[in-house]
């Protein structure tokens, strides 16, 4: 049984009457992660929505075409100043009606001829849409490695709480001896006290410990929407495995080319670039063709109000086309163009500083995952063997207590030490295999298959 079954199994032997749970592996959780984490579904939206600047950008090349129809009614009622008939002396048009109804349909064509700002703005859109894809391979390489990371800080808080528990018990168990040496006068009071005493620290950190593993709980379910209550925790014989290859310097060389946050960087000032080109571009000439038919039905009806009434109904059809060739250059914006081009260069700087600074970043990041590994390798071995050593030198104090050549103080330490040694050596396996991840993630090459290495190491 390894280590971290042992300690669990200390911390949960209460439970062992009732049903086992089936333990989840870490492909498990974190399929579950990828259909309920709420990060990893923003950034698939985040990246769908700026996956369609694309056809936005190529729509200002295509030919756009407009349909109209309209229907109207006009009527008016005018008082004429006007002459008399001289006969009868009624006034002459003294009254005028005016009444229409129109229905008119019209189809216009517009097209860009050119427009320096628009090409520019499509060929940068294929860069935006580049790097939304890259964000996104990025998140989902993040997710990996904060689902791997919560889920073995449960099993760390698990260690620690089963380290606790048994620290608990040997204390209480160390406590009772002393007092029944006490009672028979084999050694003072003070022993007694030292031994409550240490049994209070150790309820105390027992209850630290549950309140860390409830917190550790509740991170993974914050990325995979529930409780996991049972995981797989590492074998016996972990494998430590050297990377390959065994020389810094080229993980780097392959970070510094492949890394995605690096790759977001350089697409983010190529970008940035690109945006300078446009602005420049408002400057340039545009021309625009266009052409429109249009097709019109009017009704009228006049009535004149005399000494008879004339109505003078009528109907026309008008029809029309045109088109027009627009040119445009600007000469005078107030100055804007010139502001827009100076702005889109100090961005384009930043951009460009960005980028060395993630570049510095990635390379520091990769050489602290590699060195990461390797030490990690080194110590988990050590810490095995300091396990082992301090397992020895409690059961040596033990003996020696029970023959008077040690003290309380001298068990109680060395209880401390196996405690502290165990928890340090477990949580160096889960160092260990986030290290391993992590150093996958600088490069740019984290994916499912490493998942599932790290889950092979496992019991299932």
């Amino acid at each position: 049984m390894s280590l971290s079954k042992h300690l669990l199994a200390i911390a949960l032997g209460a439970c062992l009457a009732a049903p086992a749970l089936a333990q989840e592996s870490l492909v498990e959780v974190y399929e579950r992660a990828l259909m309920n984490d709420p990060a990893i579904r923003e950034a698939e939206a985040t990246y769908l929505a700026n996956a369609e600047v694309k056809p936005q950008a190529r729509s200002a090349l295509l030919p756009g075409l407009t349909f109209g129809a309209a229907r109207a009614h006009r009527f008016t009622d005018t008082d004429i100043q006007g002459s008399t008939d001289p006969i009868t002396g009624i006034p002459i048009g003294t009254r005028q009606q005016f009444e229409q109804d129109s229905v008119g349909y019209s189809v216009t064509l517009s097209q860009s001829v050119f427009d320096w700002s628009t090409i520019k703005t499509l060929k940068q859109a294929d860069k935006r849409v580049l790097r939304a894809e890259t964000d996104f391979q990025s998140a989902q390489q993040d997710l990996i490695v904060r689902v791997s990371t919560a889920y073995f800080n449960v099993l760390r808080a698990q260690d620690n709480l089963a380290s606790a528990i048994a620290q608990r018990d040997s204390v209480s168990r160390q406590l009772e001896q002393s007092q029944r040496r006490f009672e028979v006068g084999l050694i003072a009071i003070t022993d007694v006290q030292q031994s409550q005493a240490a049994y209070d620290d150790a309820v105390a950190a027992e209850i630290e410990s549950q309140r860390t593993l409830s917190t550790a709980h509740e991170f993974l379910r914050e990325i995979v929407g529930e409780i996991v209550p049972e995981l797989a925790a590492p074998m016996d014989d972990l494998p430590l495995l050297t990377p390959d290859p065994a020389n810094a310097d080229e993980w780097v060389r392959v970070a510094l080319d492949s890394n995605l946050a690096l790759q977001s960087s350089r697409l983010a000032a190529d970008v940035a670039s690109d945006k300078i080109e446009i602005e420049k571009g408002n400057r340039l000439p545009t021309l625009n063709f266009s052409a429109s038919y249009n097709d019109d039905e009017q009704n009228r009806v006049q009535t004149l109000f005399r000494a008879l009434v004339e109505t003078t109904p009528s109907t026309q059809l008008p029809q029309g086309r045109s088109w027009s060739l627009d040119l445009r250059f600007p000469i005078y914006t107030g100055g804007l163009n010139r502001s827009r081009i100076n702005q889109s260069v100090l961005q384009h700087r930043a951009a460009q500083e960005t980028l060395e600074r993630i570049a510095r970043q990635t390379e520091r990041q990769t050489r602290d995952a590699y060195l990461g590994v390797i030490s990690e390798i080194s110590r988990v071995r050590a810490l095995r063997q300091s396990v082992e050593s301090n397992r020895t030198a409690l059961r040596a104090t033990e003996a020696g207590f029970e023959v008077g050549t040690q003290t309380t103080v001298d068990v109680l330490a060395s209880q401390r030490a196996l405690r502290a040694a165990e928890t340090t050596y477990s949580g160096s396996r889960y160092d260990y295999m986030l290290n391993v991840l992590r150093l996958k993630q600088a490069t740019g090459n984290l994916t499912e298959e490493d998942v599932a290495q790290v889950d092979s190491w496992l019991q299932q």
